[in-house]
């Protein structure tokens, strides 16, 4: 009876900690990508219905989003989708710069032939994406082929750095609609810097990342600065 009881009480918890993170990678993806506009408020009755979740584990949700940055909580008007600032996110492109170049210099000295092969693996489907004109796919192989490069580094303060930029630009280039010489410019550049990861050129896989990055920041900071809607 005792062992019954245990289990019953477990569920709740469990249930309602499941429904909070899930509400979290929701919210979060919808921010992201670019379905809660910067700015907007956030509808929570019309959410709860939408995620199939109460009050609670929403706002639960959208205190973790606030420690994050994503929202801020107003008094009054609840959850506001943070602003994007140009200015904050030219200032981030400069430090991500740095980063891609570290990585890039530190996976072709630490990056084991196993994960040499998986990103290119991840560079043709890339290639693939590109032709089928799939620029959702795209863009989360692209996403993936940079998140292995960093974690090829080794190096837990660069990736815990790169990780804590990342929500931000991610955020920005959902709002920044590449045109098509824009898109085949970035895939010419991945290119580029994956022929120096092969040879284990650090110095040039490390230059073509950090140029790649200050390339795909100013398509970036044109958007959000008028040059596209």
């Amino acid at each position: 009876m005792d062992t019954v009881n245990t289990v019953k009480a477990a569920t709740g918890p469990i249930r309602r900690e499941t429904l909070h993170h899930g509400a979290v990678a929701e919210l979060r993806a919808m921010i992201l990508a670019g379905e809660l506009r910067p700015g907007s408020r956030v509808a929570e009755v019309q959410l709860c219905g939408q995620l199939g979740v109460s009050r609670t584990p929403l706002r639960e949700a959208l205190r973790v989003l606030a420690a994050e940055g994503l929202v801020e909580l107003r008094p009054r008007r609840g959850a506001v989708v943070t602003p994007i600032d140009p200015v904050e996110i030219g200032a981030v492109f400069e430090v991500m710069e740095a980063l891609e170049a570290l990585a890039g210099g530190l996976a072709c000295r630490r990056g084991t032939a196993e994960e040499f092969a998986e990103l290119d693996r991840l560079h043709a489907q890339l290639h693939a994406r590109f032709e089928a004109g799939d620029r959702p796919s795209y863009f989360a192989t692209n996403r993936l082929i940079h998140a292995r490069i960093v974690a090829m580094a080794r190096n837990p303060s660069l990736e815990a750095s790169y990780a804590g930029f990342t929500a931000k630009i991610l955020r920005a280039r959902s709002l920044a609609n590449y045109d098509a010489e824009r898109w085949r410019g970035s895939l010419d550049e991945h290119e580029g810097f994956m022929a120096a990861l092969r040879r284990r050129d650090a110095a040039a896989a490390g230059s073509l990342l950090a140029d790649h990055s200050r390339r795909t920041a100013d398509a970036v900071l044109q958007a959000l600065n008028g040059g596209s809607e």
